[in-house]
């Protein structure tokens, strides 16, 4: 028998990739990865190059992205049957063989994987290699640490309403925030809101090309939702 194995890919940089992570990948004989339809995927695109010859590639594309809000009960139930069909298919091809499913990030941080690994259980046997995570290094690439001493960081999703941003962010030393795309501008009130605006950051494709890295009272227009905002701690320094 096979098994599914869920490789984290880091941040973007293929660099940051572990050699555990790159040595399954590129002699998988099945590679899974999820996408948009009609992109690539990132996660794709972060092991360009990478990949075995004659490796069968299978693109898992979400039938909904931004189309259903995901409070809209419609947008749960076409994600679950989405969910459930790739179990089965990874299932099916782990009955006989190894498939490496790709991941951004950490698989068991926000990764999309934790939907087929909840259905895979006692299905077949998983493994998973952890990864950097994305906002490890965005807040890297602040070049400013984001915790000292006994900061508290807290982790957030800017989907989140803004009462509970603005609380969630005036009540702790560090934040992060993901998610960021059209939820900007309640972001921003909540910011405002928790007096941390000012020290806010926003960080672009950390650790791909085309970073940025900017003062979020400085970026004007859109952001992409794969965007974090970061406010770093001040705790104690020696």
């Amino acid at each position: 028998m096979g098994k599914v194995i869920c490789t984290g890919l880091g941040p973007g940089d293929p660099d940051l990739m572990s050699v555990r992570a790159q040595r399954l990948i590129g002699s998988a004989r099945h590679v899974a990865y999820f996408r948009k339809a009609g992109r690539q995927g990132q996660a794709r695109a972060i092991v360009e190059g990478l990949l075995a010859e004659g490796a069968t590639e299978h693109a898992m594309e979400y039938p909904v992205t931004t189309e259903i809000h995901f409070s809209d009960p419609e947008y749960n139930r076409v994600l679950a049957e989405f969910y459930d069909r790739w179990a089965d298919t990874l299932a099916e091809i782990a009955q006989d063989e190894d498939v490496v499913v790709l991941c951004e990030g950490d698989p068991f941080l926000y990764g999309s994987y934790m939907h087929l690994y909840t259905r895979l259980q006692g299905r077949a046997e998983q493994e998973i290699v952890p990864g950097i995570t994305g906002m490890s290094g965005c807040w890297t690439a602040s070049g400013q640490p984001i915790t000292w001493g006994d900061d508290v960081l807290t982790v957030a999703m800017a989907t989140l309403s803004e009462d509970e941003l603005a609380k969630r962010a005036s009540e702790t030393d560090a934040l992060v925030v993901m998610k960021i795309g059209r939820n900007l501008p309640k972001l921003r009130r909540a910011l405002e809101r928790a007096g941390r605006a000012e020290d806010a950051w926003l960080v672009e494709r950390g650790t791909m090309p085309g970073q940025t890295v900017q003062k979020l009272s400085e970026v004007t227009g859109e952001v992409p939702y794969f965007s974090i905002v970061l406010v770093h701690g001040q705790g104690r320094r020696p």
